[in-house]
């Protein structure tokens, strides 16, 4: 019997093992990308504390810091530094991630700025009946305004090429 329970217990432990290894990919790829992260705070002697999650079915790591270096102008520095991670990410699990990045909640302040553009674009489309054309924004930043125009049962539709790829909110047809 004895060995038995112990056996039993091997394989309780094994289990756990397996859990943890078999973990929610989505939580996986948000610590590969915050190691990758904390590794290159450390190099670059700079303070941060990371955070991880998933929201929306996609992995998000969040470093609260203070200044804004490692946002950089118009979150260019964000950009790149997501774009790292995301190819961290990749390299270790063979998969194209979608992980979004968020340093000293620029992107949470920068969404609330944009829904407010937004929702006022989409009352000077219905007002005057013709499109408005917002400036050029990137894929995060359009995502945020096509969702605030669909919420608000109107279309719109993104033109240009990178970097000058802008959003076009249309009237009601």
């Amino acid at each position: 019997m004895g060995d038995a329970q112990g056996a039993e217990a091997a394989d309780d432990d094994s289990d756990d093992s397996d859990d943890e290894e078999d973990g929610d990919p989505l939580e996986t790829e948000g610590e590969i990308a915050a190691d990758y992260l904390e590794e290159l705070l450390d190099i670059a002697d700079f303070d941060g504390d990371i955070d991880t999650y998933v929201e929306s079915n996609r992995p998000h790591v969040s470093i609260l810091t203070e200044g804004d270096v490692l946002v950089g102008r118009d979150g260019e520095v964000l950009e790149a530094l997501q774009e790292l991670s995301r190819l961290a990410v990749m390299t270790e699990t063979g998969n194209r991630s979608r992980l979004m990045l968020d340093i000293g909640g620029y992107r949470e302040n920068r969404r609330k700025v944009l829904t407010q553009l937004a929702t006022d674009a989409v009352e000077d489309v219905r007002g005057s009946g013709e499109s408005v054309r917002l400036d050029p924004m990137n894929p995060f930043e359009r995502k945020i305004v096509h969702d605030v125009v669909a919420a608000a049962g109107l279309t719109s539709e993104s033109e240009g090429e990178e970097p000058a790829r802008r959003v076009v909110i249309l009237p009601k047809s």
